[in-house]
């Protein structure tokens, strides 16, 4: 392997020559989602991130297990809190057991994964199904002196862990500091210090999911899981951690907390962190009714969108901000994505038309040796992408004879853009359904539009038509204060 790969390791905070511990083995283990709902856009750019470090290192020659674990217990805590469980919770709201919510939202994750093209992990391990394994690491822990038992439930002790060793170094928080800005929490009454987090918690009479344990009837924390299943599948100790970059305090500093209490050493030599997802400079969020699924990008259903777009399009213009930059989504930078995507895709379909020549006007190596440098500095997708569009125009140029390039050339540079945008960034092309799929949505959109312009110049009889018309072809249109919807229906 020739290549120098440098990754910036959120534990050193700084870019670090990324050595496998056991080359070419390499262990990845990357946080996954909590299904008690549909995974969210933010959290999907955390596992394209992720995916596309996947394809580097295999692409590089690693032999790579990437762990990606499904949280099903429900367990999930805001800070020193002792959270909620979600999924019972959605099963008594949804009046469903809770492995159907589990197995519901399940599903909708792994449909998101593969429109978005994302490969599988390796091994993909459920909470529920490591109970043995967590309940094992809570023992070693407590015999460890980092832990204690009261009503119950297992607390991790910091303060005897922070005689020993540092607590915080990963997020950069200091536990003495958050003590004197934090209010005082509900269930906190039997903890010995604000920042102890459960490692197992009893679980009271209505409480669904629940496991008999030494310490009685209960459930996991929210962060054992990921420290059970990761040493299990990956070692005591491992080449790659990774998630968002909102689970880095408290749940990957209590990982290694965890993992140093109960092996006495931390468990990861490279912490990769990605960054969050905002709508129009605004964080995401229900309240203020800009945060949409998958789905509904897709097919452009939420009021926040003026259109849908393809997984592919959605993929390939996450690519175009770094994974630790905050990436802005708004319909115009969407919409010149979708441009991008399809000059990218009709250059590389291109390329096999194109005519050799006896010379060349191109450095196809330097070329491709400038993609590898992207790549390897920090999976550095945009600056990747703004190479591959000078390669763009070379194409383009020798199409119009403007630019020669020998066969051995041409052969090369779809060798580069193959291996480069559908091998590593994880592009595919569009089928001609989805290409399809897309003409309707903006054909639509431009006979819509034109009602509407109807509507406003008060000539009813067009704007009626349309709507009559399209009736005729099952295409439902529905006014309301909020605009026009249209549906098409089935016979």
């Amino acid at each position: 392997m020739q290549h120098n790969l440098y990754l910036y390791n959120s534990l050193t905070r700084q870019k670090e020559k990324f050595e496998a511990i056991s080359s070419p083995f390499v262990g990845l283990y990357v946080c996954g989602p909590t299904v008690y709902s549909n995974v969210h856009l933010g959290n999907s750019r955390t596992f394209m991130t992720f995916d596309v470090l996947f394809r580097y290192l295999k692409y590089l020659g690693y032999k790579v297990r990437y762990v990606r674990n499904i949280t099903d217990v429900g367990h999930i805590t805001t800070e020193f809190d002792e959270g909620v469980d979600r999924i019972g919770a959605q099963a008594k709201l949804e009046m469903l057991e809770p492995m159907e919510v589990v197995q519901k939202y399940t599903v909708y994750f792994h449909w998101v994964m593969e429109m978005f093209n994302n490969l599988p992990p390796s091994i993909e391990p459920t909470a529920t199904g490591h109970i043995i394994e967590q309940i094992e690491m809570v023992k070693k822990i407590l015999d460890a002196g980092f832990a204690y038992e009261i009503n119950g439930s297992v607390y991790f002790d910091v303060r005897a862990y922070l005689e020993k060793h540092k607590y915080g170094e990963l997020s950069g928080r200091n536990v003495e500091e958050l003590f004197e800005n934090t209010r005082d929490l509900d269930g906190q009454d039997e903890k010995k210090f604000f920042a102890d987090f459960a490692l197992w918690k009893n679980a009271s009479a209505e409480h669904i999911m629940r496991w008999p344990s030494p310490w009685g009837e209960g459930f996991p924390g929210w962060h054992l899981e990921c420290s059970a299943m990761s040493t299990k599948y990956l070692g005591e100790v491992f080449d790659i951690h990774g998630g968002g970059m909102d689970l880095k305090f408290p749940h990957h500093e209590s990982e290694v907390a965890q993992n140093t209490a109960a092996c006495g050493h931390g468990p990861v030599r490279y912490w990769l962190h990605a960054n969050m997802l905002t709508v129009n400079g605004q964080k995401m969020s229900k309240s203020l009714g800009n945060s949409f699924l998958p789905h509904e990008l897709f097919s452009g259903d939420h009021p926040v969108l003026t259109k849908g777009y393809s997984p592919m399009v959605v993929r390939f213009f996450m690519m175009q901000a770094h994974y630790r930059s905050p990436l802005d989504f708004s319909n115009e930078a969407i919409q010149a994505a979708a441009k991008g995507y399809k000059r990218l895709m009709t250059a590389i379909a291109l390329i096999d038309q194109l005519k050799p020549s006896a010379t060349s006007g191109f450095d196809v190596k330097e070329f491709t040796e400038k993609c590898h440098s992207a790549m390897d500095d920090d999976l550095n997708t945009p600056i990747l992408i703004s190479h591959l569009f000078d390669g763009v125009r070379v194409i383009n140029s020798c199409a119009e004879g403007k630019l020669p390039l020998t066969e051995n050339d041409i052969n090369l540079l779809s060798k580069v853009f193959h291996s480069f945008v559908f091998d590593i960034i994880g592009l595919r092309k569009e089928t001609a359904t989805e290409d399809q799929s897309q003409l309707v949505l903006s054909l639509m959109e431009f006979i819509l539009k034109l009602r509407r312009e109807a509507k406003e110049n008060k000539d009813y009889a067009a704007s009626d038509k349309i709507r009559n018309e399209l009736a005729e072809m099952n295409i439902i249109i529905k006014d309301s204060k909020d605009g026009t919807d249209w549906k098409y229906e089935t016979n």
